[in-house]
Parts: structure tokens; C-alpha cells; sequence
């Protein structure tokens, strides 16, 4: 079941749908665009587009969410336990994308049953749904990162024209 949006609006928000518009910069991938907004590296992001490439796995971005999460609240040493932060952040992101995330008529998470009903993957349509997903995904995780006192600024982007923006 699809909620009805997610509702706050803050920077996070406005440079993830900048960067995934990409009609004032270049075009990134919805787990691309989600970390570049947090400043973080974007490498092993690229393989989330598409729900995995293939479209057959979960939404890229709400995937990219969790990574972020545990980039911001997990612990940095690799045989170290799940930090009381990130189990509560993780239960709460996905307890909001199942309640608010729009995610449109799609039963699941899982990217082509998403996209479906906006026509093809290429077109407008689809681009402005996915748009939106993005947006909301940024708005989450700064709001979760928040209620754990991670507090990320936003920084500029360099426009396809030349200027910087931020």
C-alpha cells in the first residue's frame, strides 16, 4: 500500500531532486543522487540504479537509504556489532517508507512493479515519478539522521552552466 508522501521539505530534500532532475546538472542515478547529497562516495551506489540494473530488485533508493544509514550510524569497525542507533534508525526508516513513501499503485518495493504505471523507463512520466521517490528518501534519512544527532549541511553543487548553487 502506498502512503500519501513524504511531507517535509528541507536542503537534503532540494539537492537530491536537484541532482536527479538533472535539468540544471547532469542527470545522476536515484542511489547516485542520494549520495552525493550526503557527501558520501558514490561508487558501489552505481550498481543500485534500476533496482540493481535489472529492475528486479527493491527501489534503488530506498535501498540506498539503509546504506546511508549505516554510513552515518553504523559502526566504523567491521567486526563491531549493530549500534543502538542504526537498529533504531533501520526499524524506523522502513517503518516509514511502508507507512508514507508514495511509491504509486505498486504492491512492492521492488523497482519495475514500481514503474509500471508510469509508462516507460525512459519517459517523462516515470523520470518525475522516480524524482519524487528520491526526494522523499533524502527527506527521511536527514530526518532520521537528525533524531540521532547526525546533522549533515548540505553542500554547493556545481551547475552545468558553470555557477554553483548552495
Amino acid at each position: 500500500m502506498s502512503g500519501q508522501g513524504v511531507r517535509g521539505r528541507g536542503p537534503i530534500r532540494s539537492k537530491a531532486l536537484l541532482l536527479y532532475a538533472g535539468e540544471r546538472t547532469p542527470h545522476r542515478s536515484c542511489g547516485i543522487a542520494l549520495a552525493e547529497s550526503f557527501d558520501r562516495p558514490t561508487a558501489a551506489y552505481q550498481s543500485l540504479r534500476r533496482g540493481g540494473i535489472t529492475g528486479r530488485g527493491q527501489c534503488g533508493a530506498i535501498v540506498a537509504g539503509q546504506l546511508l544509514l549505516g554510513e552515518f550510524l553504523g559502526d566504523p569497525d567491521p567486526t563491531g556489532a549493530v549500534t543502538p542507533p542504526l537498529r533504531a534508525a533501520m526499524t524506523r526508516y522502513l517503518e516509514r517508507v511502508e507507512d508514507e513513501l508514495d511509491r504509486g499503485p505498486s504492491p512492492t518495493l521492488i523497482c519495475n512493479d514500481m514503474v509500471a504505471p508510469h509508462g516507460e523507463f525512459m519517459g517523462p512520466a516515470r523520470h518525475h515519478f522516480c524524482t519524487a521517490v528520491v526526494g522523499q528518501v533524502a527527506q527521511l534519512v536527514d530526518e532520521l539522521l537528525r533524531e540521532h544527532g547526525v546533522t549533515h549541511q548540505a553542500t554547493p553543487v556545481s551547475l552545468a552552466d558553470g555557477s554553483v548553487l548552495g
